[in-house]
């Protein structure tokens, strides 16, 4: 986990460090679910539907699910 100190901006803006920037391949007008977690803020960038294809490909290859007997 890398930690950096950033600043709120009389905008009420903050810059996300370079070095974050680049290890989450985050872009220019990449939009960001806000998330208030106590006493945290969570930002989740939302990504397009595209970057998600194939996610779970060689993951799922057993697919069976043991039962009860009394399941079945």
């Amino acid at each position: 986990m890398d930690t950096e100190t950033v600043k709120l901006s009389s905008k009420f803006q903050v810059v996300i460090p370079q070095k974050l920037r680049e290890r989450m391949n985050l872009k220019p007008g990449t939009r960001f679910r806000v998330i208030g977690v106590g006493g945290t803020v969570e930002l989740i960038p939302i990504r397009p539907i595209e970057e998600y294809r194939g996610i779970l490909r060689g993951k799922l290859t057993d697919t069976e699910i043991e039962r009860e007997d009394d399941r079945l």
